[in-house]
């Protein structure tokens, strides 16, 4: 596709003048944009009411709506995480491991841009500047291929970039968005080799399952968030009603919102009808196996498909287990290695629980909800990967860099 060739060619060019910008080059543009944001706030708004009346029209609702909404809260939340990756040790350049081998060679890994970062991603406006912030931070060029319900949107914060970075006397190519939003260009992305170094994909598990077994770019696999929360035995109820509904409830269109509970069956007598109840006063539909339907009347028998359906809406399955061994079991079933948690008082139970569950990020006594870059303390993230392959969990800077060899010598020759 000759807009992704043309995107390509000017990346590279752009990585040759990013990558060499000094910390306070790349942070300069970072503070610039994030003062933008909440000038031309209003034009990111009405850019973005036109996305959610097209996305209305489309027949989006729900938490896909939510995910798509900006406010003034949450652009200040973008911009506020921008000005925190400035406030973040800049770890391009950094030498790790240097050491001297006996023929007298310094031998050490410098710290290094990956490049152009390709990112596919869904209704999500706010990935664009926290992608984009971070990129700059790392000096990668980012190529971006936002979907279509948020077209407007992800212009209208391109733009303010491109002004920041050309303000600065810098190559505005460095940020780009690909503005055909075809099925076809996610799939020229994906052949994209020659330009791009890496490609992130971001949504939903079609997307994402789509990009690792099409592209022939190397792939980081992020998001799919079947988690869990496990309430032990030896919970404490009001923590675990808390988490619970908090997990669940919060924002339920995210990859680290709960969709599946898991209660100790000497436990369930006394916390699941009281989840239960702050469940359904919120609005979520529980689907539970016979144990729960019986303490929660409400509920609807569970399908086998429930225990690993990512539902991105208020809608959790429950099941009632005999012990942590059968909680685990469950988790690493049917979980997708992104975020689980235990609610437990019990010290051994909760060192099983984080030895024994395979995820991203493993909790005690709190909620998945805190899977996050900016919870983190990374100001962003560009995607949480549930892989293990170069980065695991919410990726912040340093998983955006690679590393280069550096060897100084003095005449050696072997």
């Amino acid at each position: 596709m000759e807009e992704l060739v043309e995107i390509g060619k000017r990346a590279t060019i752009a990585s040759q003048q990013l990558a060499h910008l000094n910390t306070e080059e790349k942070n300069r543009v970072l503070m610039l944009v994030a003062d933008m944001l909440g000038k031309h706030e209003s034009t990111i708004l009405a850019a973005n009411a036109i996305d959610l009346e097209q996305g209305r029209q489309m027949g989006l609702k729900g938490a896909i709506v939510d995910r798509l909404a900006l406010s003034g809260e949450r652009i200040k939340a973008i911009a506020d995480g921008l000005r925190e990756v400035v406030q973040l040790e800049d770890p391009i350049g950094e030498i790790e491991e240097m050491k001297k081998r006996p023929n007298g060679l310094l031998i050490g890994k410098k710290r290094v841009p990956l490049g152009v970062v390709g990112v596919i991603y869904e209704s999500r406006p706010n990935v664009t500047a926290d992608v984009a912030g971070l990129c700059i931070k790392t000096g990668n060029v980012c190529v971006l291929r936002g979907g279509k319900e948020a077209f407007q949107s992800n212009n209208a914060i391109v733009r303010i970039f491109h002004e920041a970075i050309e303000s600065c006397g810098l190559d505005p190519h460095m940020v780009q968005l690909v503005q055909n939003i075809t099925r076809e260009s996610s799939v020229a992305m994906m052949k994209l080799n020659e330009y791009l170094d890496i490609l992130i994909p971001r949504g939903g598990a079609g997307l994402i399952q789509a990009v690792v077994q099409n592209s022939t770019v190397p792939v980081i696999e992020t998001g799919v968030g079947n988690c869990h929360v496990y309430v032990d035995e030896a919970a404490d109820v009001k923590k675990a009603v808390a988490i619970v509904h908090n997990a669940k409830t919060h924002r339920p269109g995210v990859c680290n919102a709960a969709e599946s509970l898991l209660v100790h069956q000497d436990m369930a007598d006394n916390v699941l009808p009281e989840i239960g109840e702050a469940l359904l006063k919120s609005g979520v539909e529980i689907r539970g196996d016979d144990a729960t339907c019986r303490l929660i009347p409400e509920a609807r028998p569970a399908k086998e498909e429930d225990w690993g359906t990512e539902y991105l809406d208020l809608v959790i399955s429950c099941k009632v287990v005999g012990s942590v061994e059968e909680a685990v079991d469950h988790i690493n079933r049917y979980g997708t290695m992104h975020s689980e948690s235990i609610v437990t008082e019990n010290y051994s139970h909760a060192q099983y629980f984080l030895d024994r569950v395979d995820a991203a990020a493993v909790y005690v006594n709190a909620s998945t909800r805190f899977t996050d870059g900016f919870e983190f303390g990374y100001g962003a993230e560009i995607g949480i990967s549930t892989q293990k392959l170069h980065a695991r969990g919410p990726m912040g800077l340093k998983e955006l860099t690679t590393n280069k060899y550096v060897i100084y010598g003095n005449g050696q020759i072997r």
